[in-house]
């Protein structure tokens, strides 16, 4: 077996790993397959007998030569050095060729976000007449109330939302859970859905489900992607929207009316804090005004 057959071999354990015994979910695990790959067609084509440090290196400068941004490169680093920790764990490396080889600097970019007129005008675009226009209200509704990833939104089971208590149960990355209160709005308008609109897209079908399509299945992340730019363009909101527009805006405009990083963090699924600090910008501006406010020599 050559080194490029064995690399595949080791790539589809590791997947195998990821799947079943880290729990990731699909997304993650398609993700990691996605660059693996490139580097095993890499190595296949252009180091198909290099040694593994070698061939990560020559990799990355192909990756910097194709002009990717120093966060794709940072992410495909990240992928192989999990890779070839796996590869240490299992015995099958001696040394990791990859440790020694710093991430690229990145500049950190403050995520961008909706104001709160441009919120409204979103949330009242989709129809009311129709059932899918009820169901979209909803789900932008719940997702500007306690957002989740839109994987995390089209994955949401009926038994997930309790409409008395409003809470919301959402299952992350690794399958890990969290509890998000949601607003008596979007309580109202998933309530709304499921009285006048969901039943009707099913015609009689069952889902466990709670954001199903006219044909019974449940929403998809692409079917939710062009839906949500396509509100974007009716509302008239000149830039395009996404759904993680609209989760970064829940968590600027949570900040900003008085939340802290910690209470941020668990409502948003991020396993480390300093995913969560890309928001302090927010913390910041608010101890300015705060100075400004109350300071008697401000």
């Amino acid at each position: 077996m050559s080194e490029v057959d064995s690399l595949e071999v080791s790539i589809q354990s590791f997947l195998d790993f990821c799947r079943v015994e880290k729990g990731l979910a699909p997304n993650s695990v398609a993700a990691y397959r996605q660059d693996l790959l490139r580097f095993s067609r890499f190595c296949r084509k252009s180091a198909p007998q290099a040694p593994p440090a070698e061939a990560v290196r020559a990799y990355l400068d192909s990756l910097y030569t194709a002009k990717l941004s120093s966060r794709s490169i940072a992410r495909h680093l990240t992928t192989l050095r999990n890779l070839f920790n796996f590869l240490m764990q299992e015995g099958k490396l001696t040394s990791d060729p990859v440790s020694v080889i710093p991430l690229p600097r990145q500049w950190q970019t403050l995520p961008k976000r909706l104001s709160p007129a441009e919120v409204e005008s979103l949330l009242a675009a989709p129809s009311p007449d129709t059932p899918a226009g009820v169901r979209d209200r909803a789900m932008l509704q719940l997702l500007y109330a306690s957002g989740p990833r839109v994987s995390e939104l089209c994955g949401i089971l009926l038994r997930d939302i309790n409409l008395d208590f409003g809470v919301l149960r959402v299952t992350g990355k690794g399958n890990k859970q969290r509890l998000i209160p949601v607003g008596k709005q979007a309580i109202a308008a998933v309530r709304l859905y499921l009285e006048s609109g969901r039943s009707l897209l099913l015609k009689a079908r069952l889902s466990p489900y709670l954001f199903v399509t006219s044909r019974g299945g449940p929403m998809t992340r692409q079917g939710f992607w062009k839906l949500i730019h396509t509100y974007g363009l009716r509302a008239g909101i000149a830039r395009t929207i996404t759904p993680h527009l609209l989760r970064h805006t829940f968590a600027t405009h949570l900040l900003e009316g008085g939340a802290d990083l910690r209470s941020l963090q668990t409502m948003l699924g991020h396993a480390d804090i300093g995913t969560t600090q890309v928001y302090t910008h927010v913390l910041r501006r608010r101890l300015r005004e705060t100075v400004d406010r109350h300071h008697p020599r401000a």
